[in-house]
């Protein structure tokens, strides 16, 4: 749960819809988005280093420079490098919370 948190009112779409967040701002000024995934196999690209969470559902992700895929369930995360790509595969549907870090 976060608490004292400003929203932004307008959704992040991707993948003609199938793929939505929101972006909050935590007090101490962290962004984090909250989202939602739809059957699909997508590619993401980061900008910076993010740590995402699976809060409902399953997905399946192929991290920068790996072979094999990993299966992430709810409660578990995964952190990606900044300026990479990584893969992701829904077979039912994931909701997720991303956290942008800094690389200190």
């Amino acid at each position: 749960m976060f608490k004292n948190v400003n929203a932004e009112t307008k959704a992040n779409i991707y993948f003609d819809g199938k793929v939505t967040s929101r972006t909050l701002y935590l007090a101490d000024g962290q962004r984090v988005t909250l989202g939602f995934m739809l059957p699909g196999e997508y590619t993401f690209g980061t900008n910076e280093m993010e740590r995402m969470v699976v809060t409902q559902g399953t997905m399946t992700v192929l991290l920068p420079n790996q072979k094999e895929w990993l299966t992430i369930s709810a409660s578990e995360e995964f952190i990606v490098p900044a300026n990479s790509e990584f893969q992701v595969k829904v077979a039912t549907y994931a909701d997720y919370t991303c956290s942008y870090l800094s690389e200190e």
